[in-house]
């Protein structure tokens, strides 16, 4: 078990490792490792699988070794997607919205919550269960860095990991609000360079982004 308070404590300390948690998409299990001790060694420890791929879980299982490494799942939307995710090693989940299922099969399963919220209602209601930090998604389509800053007006209480259409070239403009703890992108691993094996390069690149300030 755990609570909303706990699971947003948490939270705030993933949220917390680096500037960016990868957002990953991984079709091939036999890549998971070494793509996981590539953005590891970059400086982006905390690593968001997202279950979109058969592979999913086993890259879940490989990536949980990883020394230094915290590795979370990601696309959460059912109950037995949670029970899926803790049996494979997740250490925390992420999801594009929120039900009343969902939270409740997470804070059974003891894995902290990372809820998606794209208005001020979905973050409110967030609020209320006791939930203060939140997933802004999909972020650039639902009005980017200035509709995340508008929300945090009324909401200072509420801190977000803005995820969706998040770049290298918009990172610094969600980074530098108050109410962001981190962002999620995906530019770190791209799928070529995670195809062709060039873990070298998928490094610099989280080294890159581990530099953002925020």
């Amino acid at each position: 078990m755990i609570t909303a308070k706990e699971a947003s404590l948490r939270n705030r300390e993933i949220c917390g490792l680096a500037p960016i948690i990868p957002v990953l998409v991984v079709d091939d299990a036999a890549s998971a490792r070494p793509l996981a001790e590539a953005l590891v060694a970059g400086g982006l420890p905390a690593l968001e699988v997202t279950l979109r791929t058969p592979a999913a879980l086993d890259a879940i299982r490989a990536m949980a070794d990883v020394p230094g490494g915290v590795v979370g799942a990601g696309t959460l939307v059912t109950p037995q997607d949670v029970k899926n995710a803790v049996a494979a090693g997740a250490k925390f989940g992420v999801s594009p919205g929120a039900t009343d299922a969902l939270v409740a099969a997470c804070e059974d399963a003891g894995l902290p919550l990372l809820a998606g919220a794209a208005t001020a209602t979905e973050a409110m209601a967030m609020l209320e269960k006791g939930y203060d930090v939140l997933k802004f998604f999909p972020a650039e389509a639902s009005g980017g860095a200035p509709a995340l800053k508008a929300i945090g007006a009324p909401l200072p209480q509420i801190h977000f990991c803005p995820t969706g259409g998040v770049s290298l070239k918009n990172a610094n403009d969600y980074l530098s609000l108050p109410n962001v703890l981190c962002a999620g992108g995906s530019w770190v691993a791209p799928a070529d360079l995670v195809r062709d094996g060039k873990w070298d390069e998928i490094e610099t690149l989280a080294r890159d982004a581990s530099k953002l300030e925020r």
